[in-house]
């Protein structure tokens, strides 16, 4: 249940495709699963008989334990994806995400230096984007993952729009 500390009142959330489910999902499955199999390396060395000394008990144990957290994260990924909004007000641009340790980002338009919109394979191939908003402070990590590739271009020069107005009036 969000807070009023983290999403301020009267805020409509505009969310991300769902089709960004498929984008974290394919990112879970090339990652997770090749450290599975790494870590079940000492399980087939022992079953040849190439590492005795190693107890088969925790060879078992250690990858087993890893893929039960894996397959946690990956049921969680839908509703990751579902907690990503944003919200452009008059003065600044509201990004929102996470479910546990929530966060609510406020960019001020006059504070963005520019605007970066990037596709990797499979989001090309998804018809999605992710809009990154570059500002003078480095440790500012705003970025929106899974818009439509249309809605991120609209984005885009809007955002790019009321940030040259915003500097104009300065």
């Amino acid at each position: 249940m969000p807070t009023e500390a983290i999403d301020p009142p009267g805020i409509t959330w505009l969310r991300v495709s769902p089709k960004y489910v498929t984008v974290r999902r394919a990112g879970w499955a090339a990652a997770n699963l090749l450290v599975v199999a790494l870590l079940c390396l000492p399980l087939v060395l022992i079953r040849n008989g190439w590492w005795p000394s190693f107890p088969l008990w925790l060879a078992i144990a250690v990858p087993a334990v890893i893929l039960v957290l894996a397959l946690y994260r990956f049921l969680l990924i839908p509703r990751q994806v579902r907690a990503i909004g944003y919200a452009e007000r008059d003065d600044d641009l509201l990004i929102r995400r996470g479910i546990f340790f929530q966060r609510t980002l406020v960019v001020p338009y006059g504070r963005m230096q520019y605007v970066d919109i990037g596709a990797g394979p499979l989001e090309r191939g998804l018809g999605l984007c992710t809009l990154k908003l570059h500002t003078a402070s480095p440790g500012t990590r705003a970025e929106i993952p899974g818009l439509p590739a249309a809605e991120g271009a609209r984005l885009r020069e809007q955002l790019s729009a009321r940030g040259e107005a915003r500097l104009a009036g300065l």
